[in-house]
């Protein structure tokens, strides 16, 4: 029997050879990639501003001349790539490893957004809601959604029409008219529709709550468990108000969906599709608590502030406008208006600029790695916060100058056509406004189509010119944005009128074809 003092030496011996392997561990492994010293405790948390992150991140970049840095938030190693060679290496090639999801403890925990797909941790439960919704809103499937979509676009330019300094407020109806119909059987109100309200007030919820280092909670995940009248708290407060939309968005209109089936008087939807596809399985409860979350994952504002960006470009280069009206007439002529079997290559181009200038979402959704790894002679450690750098500056994505070639900074639908004027194939896409590899967006083709034909079917009817002062000077859009997760030009004025007696009358007659 070992006596006392020979066991407590024992324990020092092992705790000081620990201490020893790590140290020595520690000074093999490649060092992480550059970034800012931080503070004792805290890390980088002052480093990084609660608005337009991306800019910091950028600047960082230029700082230590490194296309991948690192920073340090209270102990979760966060690693920011702010060009495309290590996003393709890392997000896509070693997709494998780099697909899975931070905790986020306010958003999936508190405010209650844990059977949203987009972010669950990536496992069997993901791939099981995933496969679900591909089967839903798979480039086949959504051809089912077209009429939808073109019936939103025409009410669309009769709102523009009546009341277009509303503009912003209508773009927002023809999203939610076009996804609540096609998911759930849904016919909106011209006006406040509830459903439409709840959806917004959760993505709202959502945008405030997603980005790491907004709520300290993120990164103390323990203070989840403290009583929200503790000073400092309040976060409590807000995520308690936000939980309550974002059950709603699950339950009320999938609610609907179920009453109006169980009563013969339902319109077409994936709801009432999937819903009769299933009764009677032996997993039909399993299969209907999946629906109801990929149902409820499918409203999303990136269609509303694609096209707040293209009111935006359309304001500020009128030249592209006209360009892009004649490549309309040139196909569609003046008689009726644009379908989705019109094949208008600089509207493709356009819309790709759209996508480009002014990225819906500058940092995607956090990935995070579930191994260490090794890139350019950088650990990066198993656990880590990976970010992707979409937006606009120098090095960034969609900015890239040795992709998108010089002035980035312009709006230049041309950049994406050959010199006949076809979209250029060998151009890198734009994928990046999705997301990247496993996690990218699932529902990225109904997104773009419903942005195509709303932007062909304004162009082709509507001119958006600057207004003019009481001197007859023209007033210029500031260009600032609305900042978050997702990100809104915000509203400017302009004038939005009718190009002909002709147009009027075609909007006027839309939907009563």
């Amino acid at each position: 029997m070992l006596s006392s003092l020979q066991s407590a030496g024992l324990v020092l011996i092992s705790f000081a050879s620990y201490l020893v392997f790590r140290f020595y561990v520690k000074r093999r492994r490649s060092p992480l990639p550059p970034g800012p010293r931080g503070l004792p405790l805290v890390g980088n948390l002052y480093d990084i501003p609660k608005r337009q992150e991306w800019l910091s991140f950028m600047e960082m970049s230029r700082i230590y001349d490194s296309d991948i840095i690192s920073l340090n938030l209270m102990g979760t190693t966060v690693i920011v790539l702010n060009s495309q060679a290590p996003v393709d290496a890392l997000l896509e090639e070693r997709s494998i490893i780099y697909s899975d999801r931070p905790s986020f403890t306010i958003l999936n925990k508190l405010v209650g957004f844990k059977w949203h797909f987009g972010f669950m941790s990536y496992g069997a439960e993901w791939k099981n809601h995933r496969k679900a919704f591909m089967q839903q809103f798979r480039p086949s499937e959504v051809l089912l959604h077209r009429p939808a979509e073109l019936e939103a676009a025409r009410t669309l330019l009769q709102r523009l029409l009546e009341s277009p300094v509303k503009y912003e407020r209508h773009l927002r109806h023809m999203a939610g008219m076009v996804i609540l119909s096609t998911t759930y059987g849904i016919d909106v109100e011209p006006e406040d529709d509830p459903y439409i309200d709840i959806s917004e007030m959760a993505v709202h919820a959502m945008s405030c709550t997603i980005n790491g280092g907004s709520y300290l909670v993120d990164s103390l995940p323990f203070l989840r468990y403290v009583p929200g009248f503790f000073p400092g708290a309040g976060f409590q407060r807000e995520a308690r108000e936000w939980s309550e939309v974002v059950s709603a968005l699950r339950e009320i209109p999938y609610a609907f969906s179920k009453r109006v089936i169980a009563t013969g008087t339902s319109k077409s939807s994936v709801a009432s599709r999937v819903l009769e596809e299933i009764g009677g399985s032996p997993q039909a409860d399993d299969k209907e608590i999946v629906l109801k979350n990929i149902l409820a994952t499918c409203y999303a504002d990136t269609t509303v502030s694609a096209l707040g960006t293209f009111i935006l470009a359309m304001t500020m280069y009128p030249d592209i406008q006209k360009k892009a009206q004649a490549a309309i007439e040139e196909v569609v002529g003046q008689g009726r208006l644009p379908d989705f079997d019109d094949k208008i290559p600089y509207i493709d181009a356009l819309v790709r600029e759209v996508l480009r200038w002014r990225p819906v979402a500058p940092l995607a959704i956090p990935h995070a790695v579930t191994k260490d790894d090794v890139y350019m002679g950088y650990h990066i450690p198993a656990g880590s916060v990976v970010i992707g750098n979409s937006w606009y500056w120098s090095r960034a994505i969609l900015h890239d100058e040795a992709t998108f070639g010089p002035n980035t900074k312009e709006f230049i639908p041309e950049r994406w056509l050959t010199q006949d004027g076809k979209i250029n194939l060998a151009m890198r896409d734009h994928g990046a406004v999705f997301g990247y590899g496993r996690r990218v967006c699932p529902g990225q083709d109904m997104a773009q189509w419903s942005i195509w034909i709303c932007i062909v079917s304004i162009l082709a009817t509507l001119d958006i010119r600057k207004c003019v002062d009481q001197e007859g000077v023209p007033i210029e859009p500031s260009g600032e944005y609305i900042w978050g997760f997702l990100c809104y030009p915000v509203p400017h004025i302009c004038e939005i009128v009718p190009r002909s007696e002709a147009a009027r009358a075609m909007i006027r007659s839309a939907l009563q074809d």
